[in-house]
Formats: C-alpha cells, structure tokens, sequence
C-alpha cells in the first residue's frame, strides 16, 4: 500500500512538471479529523521487565502463552492544514495535527490464584501514544469536473512534542524476606510515561474536495502513515500500592529510565555492571521501538481565499 501510493504519487508529480502550468495561485485553509486504523503490527516491547506476552495460569500451572503484536497506528486525529497552490495543478501544504491512539495492551499475565509456587501473578500493561505534529507535503491537483476536484499528495511526518503512557495494575509482591522470599502481596498501579527521541516518518494521500459555495468546500482524504519510535526516557508519574500513595518510597533508578543503545560494565544496571545499580542514579535500559502505522480516513471543510 505504502508503495502504490508513494508511486502514484511521484507519477502525478511527474506528468504536472511536464503539464498544464496555467495560474491559479492561492491560499487555502482545512480543518478536519480522522479515524486510523492499524496496518502493521509488531511485537511491543518488553514493559517494566515483563515481555510482551499473553500468559494465562490455571491452578498456578502455565496454560497458554501468546506473543503481544500490534500498533500505536489506530486512533483518532484533529488537524488543520494551510495550503498554497502555484498553479492549477501543483501546490503545497503544512498541517499541524493531534493525535490519540487506541489503548493497546502491551503484556498480561491472567492467573486463577493470587500467587503460586513459580511466582505468577496477574497484571496487565496498557499503552496509549497522544501526539501533537507537523505534516509538510507536495499536493497534485488533478482536475476539476462538475464540482469535484481530486487530488494526490505525498510527505513527511515531524512528532513535535508526545509521549507514550503505560498504566499497570497487577497483584503482585509487595515485601520479601533477607532471602528474597515474597511475604506479602497487594494491588500495585503505576503509570509510566516515555518520552521519544526524534523521528520523522512518511505519508501518502488520496483525496477529493466538492464545492459547497464559492469559497467553501467539503473534502474527504484516504490517508496512509508509516514510522517508528524510540524511547529516549522514561519515568513513573504515579505508584500506588492498595490505594496508597507510594511513589515517594520509590529510588531514582525506579522512578527514572534512559534508554541506551548499548549496555555495558559502566551502565547503571545490574544486569552489565558489576557493582550493581545505583539506586540514586536513573536506570540505563536498552531503547526499544514502537510503530504507528495506519491507514485513515480524513473528513473536514476546506475554505480558500
């Protein structure tokens, strides 16, 4: 799909250069909003140590278990779009656009029992990216006719300023003897919020606008969007254990993530370094990828000077 609409795309881009240049120029404004829904999806990464599976416990025994897939691709977005043609045929626009994404559930563990001899517990991870960008893109008018006026585009995508929430609730171990025993358990919720590092990733649209009055017109554009993130922090906004608030109780290393392409002796995480964690520092954890890939459907009002 990505393909057969950038191709069209840089086909129209193509015959327009070598057409019809007649003048047209002028400045137009759109408002509208979308529906996306997923077109790839990808196993999620792992989530404060948990892997990104489906487990189910039945009688403290493991009874299926289940790669966690999917994309921050689907949901709804709100945007406005200035836009400038040159001439009847080529023009340009800039949107600037608010996203929210479905909740996605990232990992869970289901169990029929509290807690069992191989430490199963039940929690669940739920995700949910909300993002604000900016969407420069080439626009090929194809030609009027009898009201309708469709039209291709092709462009990139900026994420100016987002972050990917994770909320937690799990029954799990809340207090362990000297040996690391589990002597107590409790409802434990958390939220966790990722911060990413910058990305720019790409789009392709089909569209048409019907005049509704001299200046006015409806539009309705069939969009695809492809690109990853990755994360570049993260920290915990909330942690409460049986309705109490806990966070303050929490380290540095636990409240505070940066996420590394590498982890060596000198990382501060005990799984590498031979001294331990530092409980004082945030903790250094690998950087891992999500993808908001979709395809949507754009309905607004369009209105030109």
């Amino acid at each position: 799909m990505k393909k057969n609409l950038f191709l069209l795309g840089f086909m129209a881009c193509s015959l327009t250069m070598m057409g019809q240049t007649d003048k047209k120029e002028s400045w137009y404004f759109k408002l509208g909003g979308s529906y996306f829904t997923q077109t790839a999806a990808t196993e999620f990464p792992t989530v404060g140590g948990n892997a990104a599976l489906n487990k189910v416990y039945v009688g403290g025994k493991l009874t299926s278990e289940e790669s966690v897939t999917g994309s921050f691709g689907e949901g709804f977005r709100t945007g406005i779009t200035a836009g400038y043609r040159f001439n009847t045929r080529l023009g340009v626009e800039m949107g600037v656009n608010y996203y929210s994404s479905k909740d996605k559930t990232m990992a869970q563990t289901i169990s029929d029992v509290p807690i069992t001899a191989n430490g199963a517990y039940s929690f669940k991870s739920v995700g949910q990216i909300t993002a604000f960008d900016v969407a420069p893109a080439l626009v090929l008018f194809l030609g009027e006719h009898k009201g309708f006026e469709p039209y291709t585009k092709v462009g990139v995508l900026v994420p100016v300023h987002g972050d990917l929430e994770i909320t937690s609730d799990a029954y799990a171990p809340i207090a362990f003897s000297p040996t690391g025993i589990p002597t107590a358990f409790g409802d434990v919720h958390s939220v966790d919020k990722v911060k990413p590092n910058p990305t720019v990733g790409f789009m392709s649209a089909l569209g048409t606008s019907y005049k509704l009055g001299k200046k006015i017109s409806a539009f309705a554009e069939l969009e695809y969007r492809n690109f990853t993130v990755h994360g570049k922090t993260k920290e915990t906004t909330e942690f409460t254990v049986n309705g109490t608030n806990a966070l303050a109780g929490r380290t540095q290393a636990q409240i505070h993530t940066n996420y590394v392409d590498r982890l060596n002796v000198n990382s501060n995480n005990a799984l590498t370094n031979p001294n331990g964690t530092d409980s004082s520092k945030p903790m250094d954890e690998l950087s891992s990828y999500v993808g908001i890939s979709g395809l949507g459907l754009t309905l607004g009002l369009k209105y030109s000077l």
